[in-house]
């Protein structure tokens, strides 16, 4: 299961830590099953790190990455210096991207999301770890199997009702 690879979550770090807390929380718990390999885990930075410094470490962890995470909040898609930078490095990798949207929406926001992914073969899901966790172990492969497919990716209605989750 593509979960078991390396997986880099990028996110807003001043308004959505909240929701990067809760992956850690719902991989930690051992009555849930959601687990992941985080490349955050590789190395600590210190918060008085220079830019070069941060985007030296960003690129050791994304180089053992096999996909990414977009946590999309209020503000994500006006992060530039370090949340543009990392799916720049991402796209540049050809890394399949799961889009996670924190309002619960099941596909595209247009209005947050980050304009360099809008267009791009990525998969939209809400903040809810079934269907996080249904992009990991799926998307991955599927990504790498899509031939010349382009453009945003949404599970349909009966992937959610199999997985017991509301659409829409």
């Amino acid at each position: 299961m593509s979960y078991r690879n390396k997986t880099y979550v990028i996110f807003d770090g001043d308004n959505d830590m909240w929701a990067y807390s809760y992956m850690l929380g719902w991989k930690a718990n051992d009555r849930i099953d959601f687990n992941f390999h985080d490349a955050h885990d590789i190395r600590r930075l210190s918060n008085r790190a220079s830019e070069d410094t941060v985007k030296r470490a960003l690129r050791e962890r994304l180089s053992n990455t096999k996909q990414a995470i977009v946590l999309i909040g209020e503000s994500t898609r006006n992060l530039y210096r370090f949340v543009r930078w990392e799916i720049e490095s991402c796209i540049r990798l050809d890394l399949p991207i799961i889009a996670v949207n924190l309002n619960g929406l099941t596909h595209q926001d247009k209005e947050l999301c980050p304009p360099i992914i809008r267009d791009r073969y990525v998969v939209h899901v809400p903040f809810k770890m079934k269907i996080i966790r249904y992009a990991l172990d799926g998307f991955p492969q599927e990504y790498h199997r899509r031939g010349l497919e382009t453009g945003p990716r949404y599970y349909n209605k009966s992937i959610y009702d199999h997985l017991g989750l509301e659409y829409g």
